[in-house]
């Protein structure tokens, strides 16, 4: 029996990188695309396109359009508990339309689109420093496009 491990290391030379934000909830969303953008350039990252969108319930069709000419997405948003039944339906289908550009594009699209019951909830996650997952997010992204790389180079 042979065993290869694969794992991914976030390195950004030479990849394009789009991030897509929703501007709902910006002053979390802002914190996030600052830390996303601060790994890309961390680690390299040659070319970044960072796109707009009106809220979480967008994201996906943005990042499925951007995906067409990236190497991996990143998804920033922010989905905070209120009143109504909203909060789901919003964070469910942004969730699971972000997992079928993914899936369908065949690049990564990462999620740092936060889903939490209070807005300080949010604020903790987008802080700068370790644990914002704007951050978090980008990090994966990179990995993945590593991973992927090698996953394509071993088909045999």
């Amino acid at each position: 029996m042979t065993i290869r491990e694969v794992q991914g290391t976030p390195a950004g030379n030479g990849l394009h990188v789009g991030v897509v934000v929703a501007d709902f909830n910006a002053s979390v969303t802002d914190a996030l695309l600052s830390g996303a953008l601060e790994a890309l350039e961390r680690h390299g990252t040659d070319r970044v396109t960072v796109v707009h969108v009106p809220g979480a319930w967008e994201l996906p069709l943005a990042a499925q359009r951007l995906a067409e000419g990236v190497d991996a997405v990143v998804a920033v948003g922010a989905v905070i508990l209120g009143e109504t039944d909203h909060y789901h339906h919003v964070a469910t289908q942004a969730m699971e339309g972000l997992t079928r550009v993914g899936l369908s594009a065949g690049k990564p699209v990462t999620n740092a689109v936060l889903t939490v019951r209070e807005f300080r909830h949010a604020q903790e996650r987008s802080e700068p420093g370790p644990g914002n997952k704007g951050y978090e997010a980008a990090e994966a992204a990179l990995a993945m496009v590593s991973v992927l790389e090698q996953l394509d180079g071993s088909a045999s």
